[in-house]
């Protein structure tokens, strides 16, 4: 239980559907016409706790569903994130590189008073074994700023670690307190006006690593579902490792995956032009 949050007084314990009871509701879905799923819960890499099952043979059984291209994990604790589980994603052709593996600080200190279950040597060695696997890989992280007794060097080093991970996006919170939590009575409060300066320079970082990860790809050839919505003459879609494409309005591409040229960056919006391939 973090020290900061309330989602196990809302939810309770973990507890999942069993595996045959998923597998069916995937194989519905890809009659419905679907083609990418995104696994997601509370927990998701806690799978299993109450069925004697494991989060890898969830994600083993999924991908012998018929109709389903894609897959995407949605948030996993970097603690769960298990070898086996990254050996199977970079051997599926349908589990995609991309992945949201929240941190929440950069800094042992302070995830020790957040009472996570790892510590930055563990993430890291998550993060290296990721991009060893899956060179093209999509990483998101979730970070809190101002949590308290965060200090200045703190902040720093929170911030040093993540422009060293060089994850593709980060997704960051001010710390706000939350009634019933043992963070409420911790010392050393951060200042709202500390909390936004620090969320800034991150954003910027943020803003940086993004444009970095979509630069490396320019001219590249990627696999794209597109979607239906439609904007300007364009539609819209993603490639495995989530970088947002788009290319001129043609209907029959809807629902299609589509082997397309990277073209060019619009960094204004953080999308690739591209043009399907030959």
């Amino acid at each position: 239980k973090c020290a900061y949050c309330t989602i196990h007084y809302a939810r309770g314990a973990s507890r999942n559907i069993p595996i045959a009871e998923l597998v069916p509701l995937a194989e519905k879905i890809a009659e419905g016409g679907q083609r990418e799923i995104v696994l997601t819960g509370v927990n998701i890499g806690d799978f299993g706790k109450t069925t004697g099952e494991s989060f890898a043979d969830l994600i083993g059984e999924l991908d012998k569903v018929d109709g389903i291209d894609r897959y995407r994990i949605s948030s996993i604790e970097p603690n769960l994130l298990t070898d086996e589980v990254i050996e199977f994603c970079s051997k599926s052709e349908k589990f995609q590189p991309h992945f949201h593996i929240p941190i929440q600080s950069g800094s042992d200190k302070i995830l020790g008073l957040m009472r996570r279950r790892y510590t930055t040597a563990r993430f890291a060695d998550r993060i290296e074994r990721l991009k060893a696997l899956m060179p093209d890989v999509f990483i998101g992280i979730d970070v809190i700023v101002g949590f308290p007794g965060e200090t200045d060097d703190d902040f720093n080093d929170t911030y040093e670690f993540l422009k060293r991970m060089e994850p593709a996006y980060l997704h960051i919170f001010p710390f706000s307190e939350r009634a019933g939590t043992p963070a409420v009575t911790f010392p050393n409060k951060v200042k709202d006006s500390v909390k936004t300066e620090r969320a800034a320079k991150l954003d910027a970082l943020c803003k940086e690593l993004h444009l970095g990860f979509y630069r490396r790809f320019v001219g590249a050839e990627a696999d794209v579902l597109f979607e239906g919505r439609a904007r300007n003459g364009y539609m819209y879609g993603y490639t495995g490792n989530y970088i947002k494409v788009r290319t001129k309005y043609n209907a029959a591409l809807i629902n299609e995956i589509c082997r397309v040229k990277l073209l060019e960056l619009d960094a204004n919006n953080c999308e690739m032009l591209a043009e399907i391939a030959d």
